[in-house]
């Protein structure tokens, strides 16, 4: 009982504070600045990243897919059909977002919790400052707008590590994997892609905020708050992954 009352105050709380954070800014100008300066940490500062991953998943996929199924019962463009389901509906959106978790929640947590402590946060309240919105929207706004930008550099470049990993192997041509990815392709498939890649922007960005907006102690805190921020964002994300799946489904 201890646990849910815990959760369900938790919950008020993260309901309060996203009500507060999406209220209009009270300078346009400075929140259209800080909407610059955080897509760059957390959008353009990810693309090196989000690359590396997909290209070497994507090939790894389709080499996994060549292994096991390889066969003279299959056609050749079965490895670029399979691999393109594959990558557009679980790995860019869902695995890159557990990556993003990683980086993006334990900064934003992180940053958050140091200025809580050094009372930065307090100063600006003092002020007379909406902090929630302030500081928390543009790291909102951002991964929202920027995520699903990432998943389209994730789905093009896991694409092309698959062509990488699936060429050397002698089994299909260019030719025959593209085939494949063209093959009964629906513009269906990217539309999930960016739902799934929006909702978990959302979850990262506002989990990752709420757990340093409202953190509580010193240097320590501000470490046990980041990996809660980690935890909980990956946690959420999969049940939405159960759940989006279900809808379009």
């Amino acid at each position: 009982m201890k646990k849910i009352k815990n959760f369900l105050t938790e919950l008020g709380a993260y309901i309060l504070l996203m009500r507060e954070a999406f209220k209009r800014p009270q300078n346009s100008v400075v929140f259209f600045r800080r909407l610059i300066f955080e897509m760059k940490a957390l959008g353009i500062d990810s693309i090196f990243i989000v690359l590396i991953i997909s290209v070497f998943v994507g090939a790894a996929i389709v080499i996994q897919i060549i292994l096991n199924i390889n066969g003279p019962m299959y056609p050749n463009w079965v490895y670029g059909f399979a691999s393109r389901k594959a990558i557009i509906l679980e790995l860019a959106p869902t695995i890159i977002s557990l990556i993003l978790a990683g980086k993006c929640a334990s900064r934003i947590a992180s940053e958050l919790g140091t200025q809580r402590i050094t009372e930065q946060i307090d100063a600006l309240e003092v002020m007379g400052v909406n902090t929630a919105s302030y500081l928390i929207l543009p790291k909102i706004a951002a991964c929202l707008i920027f995520f699903p930008l990432l998943m389209i550099i994730s789905i093009f470049s896991a694409l092309t590590g698959g062509l990488i990993g699936a060429l050397p192997m002698g089994v299909i041509t260019y030719f025959d994997y593209v085939e494949g990815i063209r093959l009964e392709f629906s513009s269906g498939e990217i539309v999930y892609a960016m739902v799934k890649a929006t909702i978990n922007a959302l979850i990262i960005s506002s989990i990752a905020c709420y757990r340093g907006y409202t953190l509580k102690g010193g240097s320590v805190e501000v470490g046990q708050e980041s990996t809660k921020a980690i935890v909980q964002s990956s946690i959420f994300i999969m049940i939405f992954n159960i759940l989006v799946t279900s809808l379009f489904n």
